[in-house]
């Protein structure tokens, strides 16, 4: 990744955390507001790492989930 890749997906990593934290789901579009007073490009990078972030944690969660599944479906199968 270029500077502002990094340094956007930087800034979603931190206001995930956050969010993630607080509950506050606003922080994340108040940084987005604030970057995109001085930098749009910056914004939509940061809202696009956002989006992926987002998206992947959403993929984890549905692979994790069935692979308790298919697991708590072999030990009952198994006896």
């Amino acid at each position: 990744m270029g500077l502002l890749d990094d340094m956007a997906d930087d800034i979603a990593q931190l206001a995930l955390a956050d969010e993630a934290k607080t509950g506050d789901d606003k922080i994340v579009d108040e940084i987005a507001a604030i970057l995109g007073t001085s930098s749009q490009t910056l914004e939509e990078a940061y809202k696009t790492a956002i989006r992926v972030r987002r998206a992947e944690k959403r993929a984890r969660e549905l692979l994790a989930d069935r692979a308790r599944k298919r697991k708590a479906a072999q030990a009952e199968a198994d006896g």
